[in-house]
């Protein structure tokens, strides 16, 4: 399943970086309970790219907020119309709603960044300045963190690893905070995987790319919407998507089993042919049988996983639903919403000029066909030789009898 974007939106000149007084810049930003801190993250934003020449548009992806997260997005962008906002029917995902943020931006250029202050908009001059020079893709390398030590020594732990077995070169401490040029965003857009692990597919696709060192801010309230679990599991998505490391492992387990029970084995059998020495008994089987039975186990839940992830792809379901959309393209005006769709853009409401158009064009058709129906009335009548007109003035009907009695037909 591919997520093809809009065709009404050319792709820059990729020779020639177009000034910053005339670039566009789309910053993504998916929300989930965030209300706190969205007036200020919108003038932050506003600040940093407008202080940098270019103009601007900020896209929220509402993943299912069960604050007033909605309301005041849709309030924004009622006042702003570079505002604009991607309603879920229910919360499907950080990595869903990247891909939808992705899918709606328009500019030449789109920026990816949390929306809860712990990417500072600041940085966000700096990607232009990189973008300018002719790199595609400009990620931030989060080389300070202020969060828990344990949480420090997870991502720190789970980057080095990921790199380590990953097939394709995934660079240290780089999150989803960054910038990504346009034709870049229709490649990650168009790939057709549904488990998406964003910062590894943006290195996947290639082209020049740049870390920018960023220091990542604590949260303004010190309570992560992502919790531990959710962590796993996007982390878990990220090994089995960029390593086939989990798959290996369990051949390599496998020949090493194999191994044991040779040794094992030939052990036994040497005891019995040509020594006195008892053959170890229960304890030394249960334990073996135990160990190997588990490592059976394993092996199917590995995949096991695999199937889950290749069952959900063929499944072919979307993976996110669009309830509504402000300021984007279905929407009359600021504030307008369109409902309906899935990751696609909701058709555009036909303007007046549009129904008037179609008014006219369907009264011309009638009118011809109406003409075309009295000439072909009149070429029966005078095939068939009426001797009398069916009414007559004053007459309001005439009867079946009276109009079959008067065609005499054509001898």
């Amino acid at each position: 399943m591919s997520y093809p974007l809009p065709e009404q939106y050319p792709l820059p000149d990729l020779a020639h970086r177009p000034p910053l007084a005339e670039t566009v810049v789309s910053v993504v930003l998916p929300v989930f309970n965030e209300e706190a801190v969205l007036t200020q993250l919108v003038d932050a934003i506003r600040q940093a790219v407008s202080g940098a020449g270019a103009d601007y548009e900020i896209v929220f992806v509402d993943d299912g907020s069960t604050d007033r997260s909605g309301l005041l997005l849709d309030g924004m962008a009622a006042k702003n119309e570079r505002v604009r906002v991607v309603h879920f029917s229910r919360n499907f995902g950080h990595q869903a709603a990247v891909l939808a943020g992705l899918v709606h931006a328009t500019g030449d250029c789109v920026v990816l960044m949390d929306s809860d202050l712990q990417d500072a908009p600041d940085a966000i001059p700096r990607f232009l300045a990189e973008w300018q020079g002719g790199y595609d893709v400009v990620y931030a390398v989060r080389t300070q963190r202020k969060e828990h030590a344990v949480k420090r020594l997870l991502f720190t732990t789970f980057y080095r690893l990921l790199a380590s077995i990953s097939s394709t070169p995934l660079p240290l401490d780089a999150g989803n905070f960054g910038l990504i040029d346009r034709r870049i965003v229709r490649e990650i857009v168009a790939l057709g995987e549904r488990d998406r692990y964003f910062a590894g597919l943006r290195s996947w696709v290639g082209f020049r790319q740049r870390g920018v060192v960023v220091e990542r801010l604590a949260r303004y309230d010190d309570q992560p919407r992502v919790s531990l679990l959710g962590l796993l599991r996007l982390a878990k998505t990220a090994v089995f998507s960029f390593s086939t490391l989990p798959v290996r492992a369990f051949t390599l387990i496998g020949f090493t089993a194999l191994g044991v029970f040779t040794l094992l084995g030939g052990f036994s059998l040497f005891c019995r042919l040509f020594t006195n020495l008892a053959i170890p008994g229960w304890t030394s089987g249960i334990l073996s049988a135990s160990f190997f039975g588990a490592l059976n186990a394993l092996g199917i839940s590995i995949l096991g996983e695999y199937v889950i992830r290749i069952y959900d792809q063929v499944r072919g379901r979307p993976v996110y639903i669009v309830d509504r959309t402000v300021n984007l393209a279905g929407s009359e005006r600021a504030g307008a919403t369109t409902g309906g769709g899935s990751y696609r853009n909701a058709p555009a409401a036909p303007t007046q000029a549009q129904l008037n158009a179609l008014a006219d064009a369907t009264r011309g058709c009638v009118e011809q066909t109406a003409l075309d129906v009295a000439g072909d009335i009149a070429a029966t009548a005078s095939a068939c030789d009426l001797r009398t007109p069916l009414s007559t003035p004053g007459d309001d009907a005439v009867s079946v009898a009276d109009a079959r009695a008067s065609i005499v037909p054509p001898t």
